[in-house]
């Protein structure tokens, strides 16, 4: 039997971090209902870029109201999906909600699989300056050569950021190309010291590749199966997709079939393939990150073994 600690006077953050579809928020689920039971309450905070945005369900892999279990959950439906929304305005929520919750003798579980919003929270990340000016610039000039291009200058610019920047990623091409004029570089590396006010456990699930990519590729044909394409049109024709949600995987696949420019199976083809680059990039990035307790999560007793580090005396 898993017996709980003393309850220290600020709780303990626990992190659980992974690649999309590897089950970290059932794994949250699970460990949330087995602190409550241990007398520890629990709440979780979400760290999806995309999550923050309301409407934006099926394709981001939202657990519904009904499927939370009664846990509540932080920052996610925050946002309209036309609104844009900084690593760094994230950064400030996230840690004022765990603040929040220790204060209140609550152990807060943040979950997701967003890299840069993780490491945020967790470790000494600063942000360099934004300049808006050069950011609409750089937004024009992407709208009219693409990211290809955009990223062809940052490779010349900083070939360092470049290698770690996803070419079909125009904002975070952007974003680098912005701070690369600012401040000469951009260097969006992990650092090892972590916040001074946070003590923090990180669970890390990973999963042997071809299981993966099995369920990776289920859950594109899924998406599509369970409503995606009803859900885009909603949003096209309703509130409208900002710039960072028209172009999430799955989304912009989506629209571009609403537009005709793809068929259904090139839209989850491409949608697949961009999900397993993607998850490729999650491992890589959660895998550089320090102190990471890995399980396995294809494992029956995942969610044990997870409460036993989280319980664990220091």
């Amino acid at each position: 039997m898993i017996r709980a600690p003393a309850a220290s006077r600020r709780p303990r953050l626990v992190v659980i971090v992974g690649a999309t579809g590897t089950g970290k928020s059932e794994l949250a689920l699970d460990l949330a209902e087995s602190l409550i039971a241990a007398g520890r309450p629990a709440e979780i905070i979400g760290a999806d870029a995309m999550q923050v945005y309301r409407g934006m369900d099926i394709g981001t892999a939202k657990l519904p109201l009904g499927a939370r279990r009664g846990v509540p959950h932080h920052l996610i439906d925050i946002l309209p999906p036309t609104a844009e929304y900084s690593v760094a305005e994230y950064q400030q929520a996230a840690r004022g909600r765990i603040e929040a919750l220790q204060a209140d003798g609550v152990v807060p579980i943040l979950v997701g699989g967003s890299g840069l919003y993780v490491s945020s929270v967790v470790q000494d990340f600063a942000f360099p300056a934004r300049d808006e000016a050069v950011r609409a610039r750089l937004e024009a000039e992407l709208d009219a050569e693409g990211s290809i291009a955009l990223h062809a200058r940052l490779s010349t610019r900083d070939p360092a950021a470049a290698e770690r920047v996803d070419p079909a990623n125009g904002r975070r091409i952007v974003r680098a190309l912005e701070v690369v004029e600012l401040a000469g570089a951009f260097t969006p590396g992990l650092p090892e010291d972590r916040p001074p006010w946070q003590e923090s456990v990180t669970i890390g699930l990973g999963l042997e590749r071809a299981q993966l990519v099995a369920r990776l590729d289920a859950r594109a044909e899924a998406m599509w199966r369970d409503g995606l394409l009803a859900e885009v049109q909603a949003l096209r024709d309703g509130p409208g997709l900002g710039r960072t949600a028209a172009r999430a995987i799955g989304y912009a696949q989506a629209l571009a079939e609403l537009a005709g420019e793809l068929g259904r199976a090139e839209a989850m083809q491409q949608t697949q393939l961009l999900t397993r680059r993607y998850a490729r990039r999650q491992v890589s990035w959660f895998r550089r990150m320090p102190d990471v307790a890995w399980l396995d999560a294809a494992a029956e007793d995942r969610s044990a073994l997870a409460l036993t580090m989280v319980l664990r005396e220091d």
